[in-house]
């Protein structure tokens, strides 16, 4: 080393300098520079246009160009070549991809560029090479860029400083709503639907005559968003969501009808598809489903859509009921589809998730300065003239004494020398008398000159009252707003329709607390807490669940109705529920399958299941996993904030491994691991770090070969109200004891004795209990005991314990969880029991 560095100081630099640098933190900068010009110069639109930098480009290039509406088309391949060598050095199919788009009237509410040739269809048919195509602007697009030859926004040197390009478009009316916008950039995504343009404009009056309306004042006005697709937007939960918050999700579903065909035949016409939905693959998917015979009832499909609309005919078989299968395409397949709203946009270059009263704010303000600067603009150029005229008039007042002059002058210059300094004028005013033609010296000339100048003394007050007073500049807003929907103003397509039973029924919905259970045969219920009153310990215990044969009870626990359900599954996916959208069940009835709740594959099964705590900002929380065979994964629960309905990665297992428990620490707690032979491990958490929401995990504890771990518990060693740990064997003996009886020892041993399991049965769970709960214990027959955690006395680790339940004849406990004391009275047991 000591080598390689004195020849590394004697190397001879050429051309440059060389910086001693970690490799860690450059990678950092190198990345951090990326993804910031991702954000603020590809990806992400500005909240003040709603235009990326290549939309903005396309368009100030067609201007540039002359491609005015009402001029003839010009092929494609000059506009991006022009756009490639003037603004934007990137790919040409960045550029053609994105002119494409703006053409398409499936894709935009209001298209900007006005295409001539195959741009592509909503069956997903690519359009033609730019070779081929031909465009110009459309009339809207003129309003983007009404006004930028008045200084009215900033522009900077393009990318080799020979010509110069706005930072953003005047967007004389407001573009991001409008057609909205759709990004993926570095750790961040942008998801605007279309508006309909009458009602946006609606709401910036609104919000410029009063400015502290409320969302639910502006919903007057825009009522939702307007796809050019048409369709039908599922309720109004996510709409309002969206709107006030900046992120929401809606459903939208195809316009269909019923109607009887041919042969006394049922048929199912759809006329309006969801935005973005590929028509072509719709109905492969259709014809997929009804031969693997998921969809029944479907005898034929038969498209004529055509360039007057879609026309989708979908036969039915004699016997099918039509509601029925319309309500399964409904589910399986995009004629109704889900749209994520994120309303992330630039604003003064920093992406920011904004409401839609933001969004209006941040185009008002715009629209305020493009006013004030055309105006001043105005102003100056008409305070100009108005200087010429007043000198022009000076020398028609004086006009044979300057001809005079003039005569008598050797040149031009001398001449406007002369005039300045027996006029009093400028250099500016002397060389437009001196320029002034013969027939402006006639009496009808000297009358236009007075009248232009007392039509511009008139037009200058009016510009200076602009200037001085926002409540003229926000009123010329309103005016050429409604000057451009009554232009381009359109009906409403979207049609919004309530829906029964959509998010908002959670207020409707008690916060009461409840128990949650679920089978290893995958059958969910939730009940009321009360359902099991505590019982004394070695009770008989109660039936709790009707089960098919061979079932047994894998998970209780209980939560509250507005509490978020996570389920693990074997292939390592995650989902979630609230705790509502579970079933109620009654205490004998075997519940809901979960394959009716989640969107699981056929091999697929819950391995977990429970309950997650709302994360709350500046709070950090991570999920611990434990698997059967002794690998333990740490991850911070932030990862799995946004939970999709089909699922999302939550670990990756080993083939022949699975999900034990999953439990949530606030970061420095310590862990125990339990496993079935009777042996624990006492570990902090922080000896496995903080992994990947993908990644495996490491070793907790080395297993015998017969052996498998079948508790997990995390306990804040600082907290003195910290939890004990109970054992509970499957003949339903249970011992507690506090942690403080394991010594600390470290991950991946083999850890030491917790249990006695030759002399008092394998260990069923392991869970960690305070004396403010209580105890639910459930036999491999359903049976379902509660007792009191108190009436456990705590012992040493090396003791039996005592017996919790009676459990029958080869039967065993199978699962045992905590839940909150009920203030009761204690039920007598069904049966009296002995101590064994």
């Amino acid at each position: 080393m000591d080598e390689f560095n004195q020849n590394y100081e004697n190397t001879e630099l050429v051309g440059g300098t060389i910086y001693d640098r970690e490799l860690n933190s450059e990678m950092r900068t190198s990345f951090l520079d990326y993804a910031m010009s991702v954000i603020t110069s590809r990806a992400l639109p500005d909240v003040r246009d709603g235009l990326k930098p290549v939309h903005r480009r396309i368009l100030y290039t067609m201007d540039e160009n002359g491609l005015a509406p009402n001029k003839a088309y010009r092929k494609c391949a000059d506009t991006v070549g022009s756009v490639l060598g003037r603004y934007h050095p990137h790919g040409d199919a960045s550029v053609y991809d994105a002119m494409v788009r703006m053409a398409q009237d499936f894709s935009m509410r209001y298209v900007l560029v006005d295409g001539h040739g195959n741009f592509g269809s909503i069956d997903g048919d690519p359009p033609a090479a730019y070779r081929y195509t031909e465009s110009r602007m459309s009339r809207i697009s003129l309003e983007m860029l009404r006004d930028i030859d008045k200084e009215t926004v900033d522009f900077i040197p393009n990318y080799d400083d020979r010509l110069k390009e706005p930072t953003v478009l005047p967007s004389r009316y407001p573009n991001l709503l409008v057609n909205g916008s759709t990004g993926i950039a570095v750790g961040m995504a942008t998801n605007i639907p279309p508006h309909n343009l009458g009602e946006v404009i609606d709401a910036i009056c609104l919000l410029i005559d009063d400015p502290e309306a409320d969302l639910e004042k502006l919903m007057t006005c825009i009522k939702g968003p307007d796809f050019p697709t048409s369709g039908i937007i599922m309720g109004r939960a996510g709409i309002r969501a969206a709107y006030a918050t900046g992120r929401g999700k809606i459903r939208i579903r195809s316009k269909t009808e019923i109607v009887e065909g041919h042969g006394n035949r049922t048929q199912i016409v759809v006329t309006e598809l969801p935005y973005g939905v590929n028509k072509k693959r719709l109905i492969e998917r259709i014809a997929e489903l009804v031969k693997d015979k998921k969809l029944e009832g479907i005898a034929d499909i038969n498209d004529y859509s055509n360039r007057e609309g879609i026309r989708m005919v979908i036969d039915l078989k004699r016997e099918a009921n039509p509601n029925i299968v319309l309500n399964s395409l409904f589910q399986f397949t995009d004629l109704q589809s889900s749209y994520g709203i994120i309303m992330l946009a630039l604003v003064d270059g920093v992406p920011k998730i904004l409401t839609l009263k933001q969004v209006l704010r941040e185009y008002i303000k715009h629209q305020k300065e493009i006013i004030l600067r055309r105006t001043q603009f105005d102003l100056q150029k008409a305070r100009r003239r108005q200087h010429i005229l007043l000198g022009l008039k000076t020398a028609l007042d004086y006009l044979d004494e300057i001809i005079e002059i003039l005569r008598r002058c050797k040149s031009p210059a001398e001449g406007k020398e002369k005039l300045c300094e027996r006029f009093d004028i400028d250099d500016e005013q002397a060389q437009a008398i001196v320029e002034m033609r013969l027939g402006q010296l006639t009496n009808l000339e000297q009358i236009k000159i007075e009248e232009e100048l007392a039509a511009l003394i008139e037009k200058i007050a009016e510009l200076s009252a602009i200037i001085s007073d926002d409540e003229h500049i926000y009123a010329v807003v309103k005016e050429e707003l409604e000057e451009i929907k009554r232009k381009f103003g359109d009906e409403r397509r979207t049609q919004i329709e309530s829906v029964s039973g959509e998010v908002d029924i959670e207020d409707l919905i008690p916060n009461d607390q409840s128990v949650f259970t679920f089978t290893q045969m995958g059958y969910l219920k939730r009940q009321t807490a009360d359902t099991y009153q505590a019982q004394r310990k070695n009770g008989k215990g109660i039936k709790g669940l009707a089960r098919r044969d061979e079932d047994v009870t894998k998970t209780v626990f209980s939560a509250k109705n507005h509490d978020h359900i996570m389920f693990f599954t074997t292939k390592g996916k995650v989902f979630r529920l609230k705790g509502w959208e579970i079933p109620e069940g009654s205490r004998q009835s075997k519940g809901t399958n979960v394959v009716n709740l989640l969107q699981i594959d056929n091999d697929e099964k819950v391995s977990v299941m429970m309950k997650v705590p709302e994360i709350r900002e500046g709070e950090e929380y991570y999920l611990i996993f434990a698997t059967k065979n002794g690998v333990i994964k740490r991850t911070e629960l932030s990862m799995y904030r946004h939970i999709r309905r089909s699922g999302l990665i939550a670990i990756n297992l080993d083939d022949d491994d699975e999900l034990v428990r999953v439990t949530i620490t606030k970061g420095n707690e310590e862990v125990f691991v339990a496993t079935r032979n009777g042996l624990g491990i006492r570990f902090n958490e922080n000896q496995a770090r903080s992994i990947g929401r993908t990644a495996r995990g490491v070793k907790a504890i080395n297993l015998a070969k017969d052996d498998e771990v079948v508790g997990l518990c995390t306990i804040d060693p600082d907290d003195e109200n910290r939890p004990t740990v109970l054992t509970v064997s499957e003949s339903g003996i249970g011992r507690r004891n506090d942690i403080s009886e394991f010594t600390i020892q470290s991950r991946g041993g083999k850890g030491k004795i917790n249990y006695k399991t030759d002399k008092y049965g394998k260990v069923a769970a392991v869970v960690p209990v305070t004396d403010e709960d209580d105890l639910i214990l459930m036999s491999s027959d359903g049976i379902v005991i509660r007792i009191a955690v108190d009436t456990i006395k705590i012992s040493g680790r090396t003791t039996r314990g005592v017996n919790l339940m009676k459990v029958n004849s080869g039967e065993i406990v199978v699962s045992a969880v905590t839940v909150m004391k009920e203030n009761e009275p204690e039920q007598e047991e069904e049966e009296s029991s002995d101590e064994s």
